[in-house]
C-alpha cells in the first residue's frame, strides 16, 4: 500500500518536496520558453498582417500578454484595417505561419457591436 503524506519521514517529505520544486521549475521555464515564442509568433504575424493585408493596427490580447499563459494557450490578436473579406485569407496565412500555435484573428471594426470585449482589448491589449 502506498504512503500518505502522513507515513512520511521527514528527509521523505524534504526529497518529495524537492522533487515538486525541481518539477515546477521546469514547468515554469517550459511556459516561458512558449510564451517567449508566442510572443515572436505575434510579432512576426502582425508584420505578415500590416504588410500582406493591409492592417493599421494589430493588438495581442487575451492570456499571451498576461502571466496566465500556459502550454495550450492561443495567440489571441485583433486587428484593424482587414477588409472582412480578407479574414479567412489571412487567418489560413497565420497558421502556415505558426502551425505550433493557435492564432485566433478578430476584427477591432466588427467588434463595434461588443463593447465590454472591445474595451478589454484596448485596456489589457499591447499593440504589436
Amino acid at each position: 500500500m502506498p504512503k500518505t503524506a502522513a507515513d512520511l519521514t521527514p528527509e521523505e517529505l524534504e526529497a518529495y518536496r524537492e522533487a515538486w520544486r525541481r518539477r515546477w521549475a521546469e514547468e515554469e521555464a517550459r511556459r516561458a520558453r512558449r510564451q517567449e515564442r508566442a510572443w515572436a509568433v505575434a510579432r512576426a504575424a502582425a508584420r505578415l498582417l500590416k504588410e500582406r493585408f493591409g492592417a493599421r493596427r494589430v493588438r495581442a490580447f487575451g492570456s499571451l500578454p498576461t502571466p496566465w499563459f500556459r502550454e495550450r494557450s492561443d495567440i489571441d490578436l485583433a486587428v484593424e484595417g482587414v477588409p472582412p473579406e480578407r479574414l479567412g485569407e489571412a487567418e489560413a496565412a497565420l497558421a502556415e505561419l505558426a502551425p505550433d500555435f493557435r492564432v485566433d484573428l478578430v476584427s477591432l471594426e466588427a467588434l463595434r457591436d461588443a463593447p465590454r470585449l472591445l474595451r478589454r482589448i484596448e485596456e489589457e491589449g499591447v499593440d504589436l
